[in-house]
């Protein structure tokens, strides 16, 4: 036998006189022993030792290289660890974003409303992100979602997706905040390049959307797919392309590329479902919504010029 294995050994169940281990079977004695390992995957022993970081988050920091065991980088997180091994972090500091600057629409003391650039993410999708997001500018202005990757955030736009995004500097505004977006109570217009044209100046799109299986990042229309509902008017066109109006009134992820590229229409520059271009052209326009402890308020971010300089003629209100 191992001297080192750890476990219990359970007593006989037929003996209720004495407390005896062995089981008769076949002239001989046979003993049941449950083995105890006591060795941990790597990142649920990381993630005992550190709570403050969850076990995911400690995957992607053994994934990166930043964990050692005994002096040795280990970057898969099920490697078994024992309880005398040395594990060693070298978790890099956060990088500071304090230089970086966005547009600030509106400010008060529950929201601020921004005009986001093209390129920059709402907010990083994992504990491992070196980009300046929204979420790092909104995190100079909230107490709401300190402790996450996503301070202030209540709804988001597509990395590249520009124009009005509004957060919350306080829990209570947050609440509030996100309560509209769920309830559908806010209302977003986006202004849209389409490659082609509409067959109908003005119209509803009722297309449920559902995640593409052999693109999993991806989604298409699919009869099986989550309700959407998009409304669009034709503000002008040239020979090629189409400005047009675009509302959502559901929120799925990639509803309006989605629909208007289902449309034979794709957004000018969607480089997944159209054809790829100096840059995406969506721009979330204006954005409704009710101000928590105040007015219905609309925000307006101004139009790229690149947008309608094809469309001479055209004015957007």
């Amino acid at each position: 036998t191992k001297q080192d294995i750890e476990g219990t050994l359970y007593e006989n169940p037929n003996e209720t006189q004495l407390m005896t281990y062995g089981v008769p079977y076949k002239g001989k004695d046979v003993y049941v022993f449950e083995v105890l390992s006591n060795k941990k995957r790597l990142d649920a022993a990381l993630a005992e030792q550190y709570p403050e970081y969850s076990r995911s988050t400690w995957q992607k920091y053994i994934k990166a290289g930043h964990v050692s065991v005994n002096g040795v980088v280990f970057t898969s997180p099920n490697r078994e660890v024992k309880p005398d091994d040395r594990i060693s972090t070298s978790i890099p500091e956060a990088i500071n974003h304090d230089a970086h600057e966005l547009p600030i629409l509106y400010l008060d003391e529950n929201v601020i409303v921004v005009n986001k650039p093209i390129g920059v993410l709402t907010h990083a999708k994992g504990a491992i992100n070196d980009e300046f997001t929204v979420a790092d500018f909104f995190r100079r202005y909230t107490t709401y979602g300190l402790d996450t990757n996503r301070p202030g955030i209540v709804h988001r736009l597509d990395r590249d997706t520009s124009g009005v995004i509004i957060g919350a500097r306080t829990p209570e505004a947050a609440h509030l905040l996100q309560k509209q977006f769920a309830d559908r109570k806010t209302k977003k217009t986006y202004i849209a390049v389409l490659s082609g044209h509409l067959k109908n100046e003005t119209a509803r799109i009722e297309l449920p959307i559902g995640r593409n299986p052999s693109a999993p990042s991806t989604f298409r229309v699919d009869p099986k797919g989550k309700t959407a509902t998009t409304e669009y008017k034709v503000l002008g066109k040239n020979e090629t392309q189409s400005l047009v109006e675009l509302r959502p009134l559901t929120g799925r992820t990639h509803q309006l590329r989605v629909h208007t590229a289902y449309l034979h229409a794709p957004i000018y520059g969607d480089r997944v479902y159209g054809q790829a271009a100096d840059r995406l052209y969506l721009h979330a326009y204006r954005l409704e919504i009710t101000i928590p402890y105040g007015d219905r308020r609309i925000f307006e971010a101004p139009i790229p010029v690149d947008f309608t300089r094809n469309f001479p003629g055209v004015t957007i209100a």
